[in-house]
């Protein structure tokens, strides 16, 4: 299917007519110069204008039909036509796939970071791409890494490509022009990009500094959450995921370097022309982008706090069901309307864990200290909630609160079955505020054995009890 035009920008940086396929997971095909498709197989003996036929699998050739996931690239010349790959030099030094006692530890504290500063000197996306924490092993093909960066320079004469596991990359500051080897996405903040394990990209800073999130899932994909009672709309909705339309280029590029991810570490390759000479491809393994506004928030409608799960934009499972390796979550501008009920996310301890962070505005279970840039980190079973502040705001309206419009802000969640390891360098970072326990100290005891009885309770056995 051909590509239609969803979005354009006025920037003289960016191009205007970027052309994108809709659908989550459709087997979709694209053609920058016509009939470079093959006709009726995807490996013939020659193809059209003489292109190569590549496959890239981004699952084992026998996976169930349904989870199976493929495209097939059409190149003006193969991936493999390059230099041995040599570990790079300089080593990157922060970048972890394995998560072991060797470089990382365990802290059942509550963490919390202030946004990263952007490098003064120059500095592309791989080189500002550090590993927070995460868990498992890419070599055993299960687990995830939670990684930042911070970037002021666009990647020159290189292409970075993942060979442990799928980005999935939250823009804070700055839009992200990035070239895949289906086609070129613009992504800014508000928005997210997923680029699949295996595929080369380059990420281009049109905006200069920048700054965000990305999560990286080992042995999974992403998929849309199961929708049980709330029917077939609502959340995420299939159509609105976008998909690059081929794109290529066809010119000499000596001491072109491909910088691979394997296993944690970098490893560099020289070839001599570009990776982004896919003239043609179709399949259903592809990057592609999603506008978080689109999102079709659910909420209670009269009492009581629905869980945070309802928000869940992606998930990547388990072999276990309803039990995630990892799942996206947003908490979007929305309408409040639950009555005599506690609005504000409840204290919790929950056996997953959940990393957070704040793309703009703020998050309406602190009133302070949360910034955008910034992070935080709840471990497993590790206690969790609303500050001192708001609770007490919330307190004070009283049951007579009115339905409230959450506005201007765009908080996530990453959140995993398994316990993160924390790099050491995040745990001895200068930005970490070592005073975030305090946000809750001041919650006081509002106990009263003399409250008086109301219509929420009854006497049972001779003692006062709460009706259910």
């Amino acid at each position: 299917m051909d590509g239609q035009s969803v979005s354009k920008t006025n920037d003289s940086d960016l191009p205007s007519d970027l052309q994108y396929q809709f659908g989550f997971g459709n087997h979709l095909s694209s053609e920058a110069i016509a009939g470079a498709l093959p006709r009726g197989q995807n490996n013939p003996l020659t193809c059209p204008f003489g292109l190569y036929a590549e496959q890239i699998s981004g699952t084992p050739f026998t996976a169930p039909r349904k989870q199976n996931q493929f495209s097939w690239l059409y190149r003006i010349k193969p991936s493999v036509t390059h230099e041995p790959f040599k570990p790079r030099v300089p080593s990157h030094g922060k970048l972890v796939s394995e998560f072991n006692q060797s470089n990382s530890s365990t802290n059942p504290t509550q963490l919390r970071w202030k946004p990263v500063e952007i490098p003064d000197s120059p500095t592309d996306f791989i080189d500002g791409l550090y590993t927070v924490c995460g868990a498992g092993s890419s070599f055993l093909r299960h687990g995830y890494a939670i990684h930042m960066y911070t970037a002021n320079k666009s990647m020159d004469n290189c292409a970075f490509c993942n060979a442990d596991g799928d980005f999935l990359i939250v823009p804070q500051k700055g839009r992200l022009s990035i070239t895949t080897e289906c086609g070129k996405l613009q992504v800014s903040p508000g928005e997210i990009v997923v680029l699949p394990h295996g595929f080369r990209f380059v990420v281009d800073l049109p905006d200069g500094p920048s700054r965000g999130y990305v999560a990286e899932i080992f042995g999974a994909h992403f998929q849309l959450p199961d929708l049980g009672p709330i029917g077939a709309n609502g959340l995420a909705a299939s159509r609105d995921f976008l998909v690059p339309v081929a794109w290529y280029e066809e010119c000499s590029r000596p001491g072109y370097t491909i910088v691979q991810k394997f296993g944690g570490e970098l490893f560099t390759a020289k070839q001599d022309f570009s990776p982004f000479n896919v003239v043609a491809w179709h399949g259903n393994y592809a990057p592609y982008k999603y506008d978080l506004s689109k999102f079709c928030p659910i909420n209670t409608v009269l009492k009581d706090h629905a869980d945070p799960s309802i928000n869940t934009v992606l998930t990547a499972p388990t072999d276990k069901p309803g039990v995630a390796l990892l799942d996206f979550v947003i908490f979007p501008p929305r309408w409040l309307v639950a009555e005599h009920t506690f609005r504000p996310p409840y204290y919790h301890r929950n056996c997953m864990s959940e990393f957070m962070g704040l793309i703009y505005g703020g998050y309406e279970a602190k009133a302070d200290g949360f910034l955008p840039g910034g992070a935080s980190l709840h471990s497993c079973m590790t206690p969790h909630g609303p500050d001192t502040k708001t609770f007490e705001a919330t307190i004070a309206h009283g049951k007579d609160a009115g339905p409230f419009r959450i506005t201007n802000t765009m908080a996530f969640m990453f959140e995993s079955c398994l316990m993160p390891r924390i790099c050491p360098w995040a745990l001895d970072s200068p930005l970490i505020d070592h005073d975030y326990y305090q946000c809750w100290v001041g919650l006081r005891s509002h106990f009263s054995r003399e409250e008086a009885s109301d219509e929420s309770q009854t006497i049972q056995n001779g003692h006062k009890g709460i009706a259910f």
